[in-house]
């Protein structure tokens, strides 16, 4: 028998029907009548007939026909939303517009499994759990592992033995000793207490990629949290059941405790809750609609559900990440200006570079090799300025390897540390079963993380900054040699003027962002908790930074491509002509003034989704394998002893053709 949870005026209605060929009016109508049952003064009406309403999806908020039949509109389970005439949408129905659900419209249920030990999970698979492309399995190890440790809990509980979070009160009531009739009782209000979050919530990547990190948090074995309600928390993430939770409110200590109980609160059947299926719907009635049951807290599993660093962890992987594809990209963008600004490539000589021997920078100026070497890819534009009389470039073009260079380290270092930390136990106290014991301490404090997120906002806010120095220098006819702003007929048309000052404008927003959020702290629970991190913050703004960072460039890699077209019919070397084409794609020449935001997008879009680093990275990689020689073209800027002893034989053949 179909059934659907329909929504009307602050109540949720489950509304079973006999046939899929009734109308959407009578699904509308049979809600309306079990309302009006529930209310002592039928919610204010006389009769459901004399209800005039109209009937919408929750998911999509589309309006629906009311002749229409249910069996041709809606699935099983649905959740729909009834709105009376002369209501507005209820607003309670979601307490604050989710981004990002636009992008699981075509959400389907992943049929691969990544199998979590708490010891193995890369940043890189977080992203793709947070994706969707996985549903997620426990090893056998770490299923062991987690019923030991749950036998020193029941232990603790049968001999009554006081222990802080599992028999005492929490933070300043740790002294507090409960009775056993209530330990129950003890854990559920725990996280109600500690719902207090506020701002947006994450959207669904997020909230997957939070979820996933505690269960594998959970699966290491040092939580006490129970095999059965672990497993529980698992099928509400592989059917995608999401519960609603604000960004804000975290201090980075103890843990991130109010996210992860928002996180904890939807389990247990209480707050709202999301899944591509239902929409925004109270949590009890989404986990019903996929065949689940709320969370029984059991003593210790509330405290074991919300204690923790994985909100500061889990954006530290996807602004990882983030910052990794954007850092690659960088090289390539700078790259391709430096072509159209007809800059030399003598500054990333490998001699340069081994006699300062930092890793990223050897690896930068190898990527601009790879892709300006006019020995392997023979380019027009570079062929054009060979016998210039300019010595050498600005700083924004030579120092790209040292820039870009000490952003890449940057990366490399923070992700080294956001690894170990999202395969790590955080909680407390820690359960040791191999000692049949439990330990107070301190690994839920968020400062490895804080810190190095905040290094890592510092670090790649470099490649904006310089990045947006190139995009002036495009811009700027006395330092280009191309019409001012990249546009014919200036005056009549401003080109890319305003897009050179947003990006300004992001550059000066990160030098605000990236102020260290972990240098304050803030003493709370009454001076218990004395120490904080707030590695929240950190994690936030560094994405905001690394946001930034891709929109700057964005503009930089329009801006360049733009360029191009002056130059022509004069080509770049065939990798950057492969990256022009991929813009040229997505957007067209500017031959105009036209609406410029949609293209700024558009190019975004392609550096976020790495396209740019997908077209370039096959050629980059063949010029690896094969280590072709370095080719180091002569020009008469460019002194060597060789050039100077040839010149010097060309005088002598030239003397003796005279005396001839």
């Amino acid at each position: 028998m179909p059934r659907y949870t329909v929504h009307v005026r602050g109540e949720w209605l489950a509304v079973p029907c006999l046939t899929g060929t009734n109308t959407v009016r009578w699904l509308g109508k049979e809600a309306v009548r079990r309302y009006m049952k529930n209310k002592p003064d039928n919610g204010g009406f006389a009769s459901v007939e004399e209800v005039k309403f109209c009937v919408r999806r929750c998911k999509s908020f589309g309006l629906l026909d009311l002749d229409d039949t249910l069996e041709d509109t809606l699935e099983n389970n649905e959740f729909v939303e009834v709105v009376i005439e002369g209501d507005v949408m209820s607003s309670d129905f979601i307490a604050s517009k989710l981004e990002g659900v636009d992008l699981y419209s075509k959400y389907h249920e992943p049929e691969k499994y990544i199998y979590l030990d708490g010891n193995s999970l890369t940043p890189e698979d977080l992203v793709d759990l947070g994706k969707g492309l996985y549903k997620i399995k426990l090893t056998p190890e770490a299923e062991a592992k987690v019923r030991q440790s749950r036998e020193v809990i029941e232990r603790i509980v049968k001999e009554q033995t006081v222990v802080y979070g599992i028999t005492t009160g929490f933070g300043k009531f740790a002294r507090t000793v409960i009775p056993t009739s209530k330990l129950k009782e003890l854990q559920v209000n725990l996280v109600r207490s500690h719902s207090a979050g506020v701002g947006k919530p994450l959207i669904p990547e997020r909230s997957r990629m939070l979820l996933a990190l505690r269960i594998n948090v959970l699966a290491k074995g040092y939580s006490g949290i129970s095999l059965e309600t672990l497993q529980q928390v698992i099928e509400a993430f592989n059917a995608s059941c999401l519960p609603y939770i604000p960004e804000k409110g975290t201090v980075g200590a103890s843990g991130d405790l109010a996210p992860l109980s928002h996180l904890a609160l939807g389990f247990i059947g209480e707050g709202k809750m999301w899944s591509p299926k239902s929409g925004w719907a109270d949590a009890k009635y989404v986990l019903q609609a996929h065949g689940l049951k709320p969370i029984t807290l059991k003593p210790k599993e509330g405290l074991a559900l919300i204690n923790g660093t994985q909100m500061i962890s889990s954006l530290g992987c996807e602004a990882v990440e983030r910052a990794s594809a954007i850092a690659r990209q960088a090289d390539i963008v700078a790259a391709l200006t430096l072509e159209v600004l007809k800059g030399t490539t003598r500054a990333f000589d490998t001699d340069i570079h081994a006699v300062r021997a930092h890793r990223g920078q050897i690896e930068v100026a190898f990527r601009f090799r790879s892709l300006l070497d006019s020995d392997h890819h023979p380019s027009e534009i570079a062929e054009s300025h060979r016998f210039c009389d300019r010595v050498q470039d600005a700083y924004t073009l030579r120092c790209c390897p040292q820039v870009h260079g000490v952003a890449n380290d940057t990366i490399a270092f923070v992700k080294a540390i956001i690894t170990t930390e999202i395969n790590s136990a955080t909680d407390n106290p820690m359960v040791f079963a191999e000692r049949g014991e439990t330990i107070s301490g301190g690994n839920f404090h968020g400062e490895y993380p804080a810190k190095a997120l905040d290094y890592l906002a510092i670090g790649v806010h470099e490649l904006a900054a310089i990045s947006e120095r190139r995009i002036e220098r495009l811009c700027n006819p006395s330092l280009s040699e191309l019409p001012a702003f990249l546009v014919t007929e200036g005056g009549l048309n401003s080109g890319f003027m305003i897009a050179h000052c947003t990006a300004a404008a992001l550059v000066s927003e990160n030098k605000a962002l990236c102020h260290p959020s972990s240098v304050d702290s803030l003493s709370t629970s009454a001076a218990t908790e004395d120490h904080v991190s707030m590695g929240g913050w950190a994690a936030r703004k560094a994405l905001k930074v690394i946001e930034h960072v891709e929109q700057v460039l964005a503009i930089e890699l329009l801006a360049a491509c733009q360029g191009i077209e002056f130059l022509r019919p004069l080509r770049t070397t065939t990798p950057l002509e492969k990256v022009y084409d991929l813009v040229r794609s997505v957007v067209r020449p500017w031959l105009k003034d036209r609406f410029m935001a949609p293209d700024i997008e558009a190019t975004h879009r392609l550096l976020v989704e790495q396209k740019v680093w997908e077209v370039a990275e096959p050629y980059i990689e063949k010029y690896r394998r094969e280590h072709i020689p370095e080719s180091r073209p002569v020009s008469p800027t460019a002194f060597s002893l060789d050039s100077l002893r040839m010149n010097k034989c060309v005088g002598t053949d030239h003397s003796d053709q005279d005396e001839l």
